[in-house]
């Protein structure tokens, strides 16, 4: 709850600023684009470490960043420039820890059945903390201002790192051999060209991230300009988000070992890209809470979809590297589409760009939708 404080009040305070969503969009760049960069050298790097230390580590590290954006704001020493660097900052901490924690989760479950509900669990907590999160954000974000939000996320860490430490686990000991970072990166590389399953569904990713899921960052410039709303205003729309992901997880939760994960991917895709269409002709508040909290359900369903499939189709040798590619076609290539969904909002106006996002969602699905039945239709090609 305390991350998605700061993470809207960052996303306020730049656009109070600047009111620039170009600018808004270059700050999501700055800190996220350490995931496109450097995820997949990390994630061979994680492969032959303890993934637990590394988690406990990068808490700490972020606990860090956040008492320093909370000081510097408290004291009014802030600008654009230096929330940039923090958040480039928190960006490759983040790479770390987000690869490490998702590597981790199948070394938590015991019984591999129960994985993917496992994984929906995990979205599930994180997604109930994304509707809450912003909620209470935004009443503090109006009443107290900034500084408030980014001082709670920093005391929050103290649960986070408290239930860390709490955790009774056994190290298993790493057999990766010994090679260098360049090494494992181009073996995890090749193990991906050779699977083209889960390389189809990281493409399919990364499509979506350029050019569709930035559509979270326009989110404070659709409550302003789009309904003429105000902290309180933007704070509904992420509560709505959060929402819609929080009921994707649900319905994640009931996902059973065998379920056909790829088709799930179509049908989310579909209604993500729906949610998105109807955002873009709402013009009644309500409606578009309700397209909002659509869009951020097939984007949940979607994306949980495809990390459960590679973390229980991938080689266990070669998993972390797998997740490592997922990341950063999630985290790593949505600031690039940041920058120029900012970049295209400025020049077309936030309606003509969510209307594009829309109809790119729609040839994604259709394309990925063409992908699966030329592979069906090739494995019951008579010989």
């Amino acid at each position: 709850m305390g991350t998605w404080m700061q993470r809207i009040a960052v996303s306020w305070l730049v656009y109070r600023l600047t009111e620039s969503a170009f600018i808004l969009g270059l700050v999501s760049f700055m800190a996220l684009i350490p995931s496109l960069v450097l995820s997949p050298f990390i994630g061979s790097f994680v492969d032959r470490h303890q993934k637990y230390r590394i988690v406990v580590i990068t808490q700490f590290g972020l606990m860090l960043q956040a008492g320093t954006l909370a000081l510097m704001v408290f004291l009014g020493y802030y600008s654009v420039w230096w929330i940039g660097v923090l958040s480039f900052i928190q960006g490759v901490i983040n790479t770390f820890d987000v690869t490490a924690r998702q590597s981790l989760m199948v070394e938590l479950v015991d019984d591999k059945a129960d994985l993917p509900n496992a994984i929906a669990l995990n979205s599930s907590a994180f997604n109930a903390a994304r509707m809450l999160g912003p909620a209470l954000g935004g009443i503090l974000l109006s009443t107290y201002g900034e500084a408030v939000c980014f001082g709670i996320n920093f005391v929050s860490f103290i649960a986070v790192i408290g239930s860390l430490l709490s955790m009774k686990l056994i190290s298993k000991p790493i057999r990766a051999k010994q090679e260098s970072t360049w090494k494992g990166f181009q073996e995890g590389f090749s193990y991906l060209k050779h699977s083209p399953h889960i390389l189809s569904l990281i493409l399919l990713l990364t499509a979506s991230s350029l050019l569709i899921i930035p559509y979270t960052t326009l989110l404070p410039v659709i409550a302003r300009e789009m309904f003429g709303g105000n902290a309180t205003t933007f704070s509904w729309f992420e509560s709505a988000a959060g929402l819609g992901a929080m009921g994707g997880a649900v319905y994640m939760a009931r996902t059973r070992m065998g379920t056909n994960l790829r088709f799930r991917v179509v049908k989310a895709s579909g209604l993500f890209a729906f949610g998105i269409l109807a955002l873009s002709f709402a013009s009644w508040l309500p409606l578009a809470l309700v397209s909002t909290l659509l869009a951020s359900m097939g984007m949940m369903v979607q994306n949980s979809s495809i990390n459960t499939y590679i973390q229980t189709h991938a080689m266990p040798a070669y998993r972390a590297r797998a997740i490592s590619f997922y990341i950063m076609a999630f985290q790593g290539v949505f600031p690039l589409g940041s920058l120029f969904i900012g970049a295209l909002t400025q020049a077309w106006g936030i309606h003509y760009t969510m209307l594009f996002q829309g109809m790119a969602g729609v040839l994604i699905t259709v394309s990925f939708v063409i992908y699966i039945w030329q592979h069906i239709s090739r494995k019951y090609v008579p010989i």
